[in-house]
């Protein structure tokens, strides 16, 4: 900083050696390819046959999470296989580790939070006891795409 006064480095910033002005930025858009969360939760769900697959779109409607996945296992060992490979799925095809996992050793309603995302494995008897879809019945639900 020699050379530079004190008084003038306040006034006029740090000089640089080079100086380039921006007059017009390029910007090339980019195309979004990645598959959504959501939609590999439930192609995880569907390779373990789960029933009842329905996805709510839930931005704008709360804070805590833009989509829920809800789907029904036909018995405890089913419930918990469908959730475990929507564990695996999201861990190896998006690069999402759940933020917690509740319910997997009762094998009722397994709940798996990915931030955004709100997996919910139900028995039977727990899908029609709890009822998302009448509870959130302001979501929106999304059309599941055919393989």
């Amino acid at each position: 900083m020699d050379g530079y006064p004190l008084s003038r480095l306040a006034a006029e910033g740090v000089p640089y050696l080079q100086e380039h002005v921006l007059n017009e930025a390029t910007v090339t858009p980019t195309v979004e390819t990645q598959t959504p969360t959501w939609l590999v939760a439930v192609r995880a769900a569907e390779s373990k046959k789960a029933a009842d697959i329905k996805v709510l779109d839930l931005s704008g409607i709360t804070s805590f999470a833009d989509y829920f996945v809800l789907c029904t296992g036909a018995n405890s060992r089913q419930v918990q296989a469908i959730a475990d490979e929507v564990g695996l799925r999201m861990k190896q095809d998006a690069g999402e580790l759940p933020i917690s996992v509740e319910g997997h050793s009762q094998a009722e309603w397994v709940l798996a939070d990915y931030g955004n995302l709100l997996v919910h494995v139900f028995s039977p008897k727990a899908r029609e006891y709890y009822s998302l879809e009448r509870l959130w019945r302001n979501a929106r639900t999304v059309d599941i795409p055919a393989e």
